[in-house]
């Protein structure tokens, strides 16, 4: 069996720097809030390229600390809106509801995938205060015109990076500037180091990135039980933090990511050259390579490489049955679950597509060349 993802594969690749990590850690006698954690936030903001990096618990908590830091900073109240992909996990959409936003569903372009910029302005209402974009499957959502739409209506711009480690955006048609990677395109964002995530902790982790110092300081402190004090708080906060063997693990396995995503993008290039069976679309976006939508260049880590079948449940038990695992990314959109009733009713044809469609297939840095040709093999001999 192949499978979609062996994560025990994965971390032996640095087995030996991750077990002195950990027992330095364990000689420390410091076990939260302490050196590894401090050095992971300084490497990872250095890495990222914004000027903080505060830990926190998980992904789902980094988004809802940003958008709880805004409503303690008086940016936004309870009712305003944010606009966010339909296209998206269910904790994109989680971190604005628990904050008692409102998440204003805009469709994808069915080209990328991603967040469709030419519906962006005409979702604006007077109670928008914020667009999120999700680098949704390791692809660099952001464009130009999102950026400008921010500016022009005074809208924050947040991130969603979770699936994005390391991803990088050009602004297009020019060689003088230097790519800019997710994470610090807007004015925060909220990152996860899940297990499975091209950054993976060894449990749950997450981070928030920014260059306001103001957020930066509120969404330390909500994180810590609303203090930045012992014994004093400020604010009704959360137990939201990092640990240290969480911190170090990562620090050793930032060393390597971007080793790790070039030869994910390796295999998902020779998924797409080799893979000529008509009856699945894959979707990869590459270096240099250009979104058909809005011409510009679009970075791809290759968290997930989604391959769009009509008859997906049958190419999905096919794979099984020869040896492939495969997962679905996802089954069922935001709109249609069951904890939001309220908006059962919505209609938005290029996500219920995406969903019906999208199968992902085995992509890491963990798959041997004979796997993947095998992968190859299957997909191309499906009918």
């Amino acid at each position: 069996m192949i499978k979609y993802l062996d994560l025990k594969a994965v971390n032996s690749l640095y087995d030996e720097e991750i077990r002195s990590a950990v027992s330095q850690v364990l000689d420390s006698g410091w076990y939260l809030k302490g050196e590894a954690t401090r050095r992971f936030e300084q490497h990872y903001a250095e890495y990222i390229g914004t000027r903080y990096c505060i830990g926190c618990g998980n992904g789902l908590d980094a988004l809802t600390l940003i958008f709880r830091a805004y409503m303690e900073m008086g940016v936004m109240q309870q009712g305003d809106e944010v606009i966010v992909p339909a296209n998206t996990y269910l904790a994109s959409i989680l971190a604005i509801t628990e904050c008692g936003l409102k998440p204003v569903l805009v469709e994808p372009s069915w080209e990328t995938l991603q967040i469709d910029d030419t519906l962006i302005e005409q979702a604006i209402t007077e109670r928008t205060k914020a667009v999120m974009i999700v680098h949704l499957y390791g692809c660099c959502a952001y464009t130009d015109r999102i950026g400008e739409i921010c500016r022009e209506h005074g809208l924050k711009l947040i991130e969603d990076n979770a699936q994005a480690h390391g991803c990088t955006y050009l602004t297009p048609h020019s060689s003088l500037h230097t790519p800019r990677k997710t994470g610090s395109l807007g004015d925060a964002a909220g990152h996860s180091f899940y297990p499975t995530k091209n950054l993976g902790a060894l449990g749950d982790a997450g981070a928030v990135t920014t260059n306001d110092e103001a957020l930066a300081r509120v969404v330390e402190a909500l994180g810590n039980y609303g203090s930045s004090k012992k014994y004093i708080f400020d604010y009704l906060g959360r137990n939201s933090r990092m640990d240290e063997i969480q911190a170090a693990v990562l620090d050793v396995k930032l060393k390597h990511l971007d080793a790790d995503n070039q030869r994910r993008r390796e295999i998902a290039a020779r998924y797409q050259r080799e893979v000529t069976n008509d009856r699945t679309i894959l979707r990869f976006e590459g270096n240099d390579q250009y979104s058909r939508s809005s011409l510009t260049p679009r970075d791809s880590v290759c968290h997930i490489l989604p391959v769009l079948c009509e008859h997906r449940d049958e190419l999905q038990k096919y794979l099984s049955a020869n040896g492939i695992e495969t997962q679905i990314h996802y089954p069922i959109p935001p709109h249609k679950q069951h904890c939001y009733p309220d908006r059962n009713h919505l209609s938005l044809p290029v996500t219920e597509r995406i969903h019906a469609q999208e199968l992902s297939i085995p992509c890491n840095q963990a798959l041997t060349e004979a796997e993947t040709e095998r992968v190859v093999t299957l997909l191309n001999a499906f009918k």
